[in-house]
């Protein structure tokens, strides 16, 4: 049976021989390119990264063994290069729900809070403990929150107020809005700070844990529900549901193993920036560009992107 795919290629540039390789790459796997179009400026944008889309087929396509070959291809070559069925609902997703900490911003903000009270150590040794598997989510959350208390308002609304943007997500809110798209925070940070990028992006809403603040200070207490991997899957959904969505027209982008039943669930599940057990897990995957380079996975051209008033 005759399969239908997309390879979306990116990179700040492409030049000819990392396209030679790829197009050797689709060959050696049986595959035919049916069409070929640049979704960026030809070769490469200076602003936005360069995007190479091609429409293959070929028969019987093992997609999650093809994915991991492409991974290894990107790695080798200094590229990204996410392969994707040629759905019909492509063109028809409208729900774009995103993690906060390093994927929105730049920073871990619970190590923020650490370091400016002077416990960093300490919660960094709970995160180890829990990537080694002897805590989940929840109770390393909770461990964690009980040592920042007593932390002064004033720092979290510096911190807050001071937040570095992830690269190219001003551009990304901006064009998502215009196109129509509805988007949410799902975190497991902070509401504090989720409502912060809120009202200075204009996300439709966040679900995200309560930061405690009773008479000035962070009291340390941790209130449910706890959004952790299992409830931002839930949360997708039910959204979704809400909106009158198939889940097929929902995108995912996250960086952390919390994300990666969110991404699983998403109609288009994108690592970004993401450890290596997250990009080999996800469908999809981007660490060579911003995070707008999602407008290339959506399929949007560069030509059909209004640039960025004021």
């Amino acid at each position: 049976m005759t399969e239908g795919l997309m390879l979306i290629l990116l990179a700040p540039r492409l030049p000819e021989d990392v396209v030679a390789a790829v197009d050797a790459f689709i060959a050696e796997h049986g595959l035919s390119i049916e069409s070929r179009r640049w979704l960026s400026e030809p070769r490469t944008s200076q602003d936005h990264g360069a995007c190479l889309e091609y429409r293959l087929v070929g028969d019987a396509i093992d997609l999650a063994i093809l994915r991991q070959k492409a991974l290894a291809l990107g790695q080798q070559q200094g590229v990204d290069i996410a392969v994707q069925e040629d759905s019909p609902w492509r063109d028809k997703r409208r729900l774009v729900c995103f993690d906060m900490d390093s994927t929105l911003i730049k920073a871990e903000v619970i190590d923020e809070l650490a370091r400016r009270h002077g416990v960093y150590d300490d919660v960094a040794r709970v995160t180890e403990r829990a990537m080694r598997g002897e805590l989940d989510f929840k109770q390393s959350f909770r461990e964690r929150m009980a040592k920042l208390e007593g932390l002064d308002e004033s720092v979290v609304t510096e911190i807050a107020e001071n937040l570095k943007l992830m690269d190219g997500v001003e551009r990304l809110m901006f064009h998502l809005k215009r196109l129509g798209y509805r988007t949410v925070i799902l975190s497991g940070g902070f509401n504090y700070f989720a409502r912060y990028l809120q009202e200075r992006l204009g996300f439709d809403e966040v679900h995200a844990n309560e930061l405690v603040v009773a008479n000035g200070k962070v009291t340390g207490e941790v209130r449910e529900p706890i959004v952790d991997a299992e409830r931002k899957a839930a949360l997708l959904e039910r959204i979704a549901h809400r909106e009158g969505l198939n889940l097929e027209q929902t995108v995912a982008v996250g960086d952390g193993a919390n994300d990666l039943k969110m991404l699983a669930t998403a109609g288009l599940g994108i690592a970004f920036r993401a450890k290596p057990l997250v990009r080999r897990q996800a469908s999809q995957s981007i660490s060579t560009l911003g995070i707008d380079a999602v407008l290339y996975l959506l399929g949007h051209c560069e030509a059909d992107l209004e640039p960025v008033s004021g």
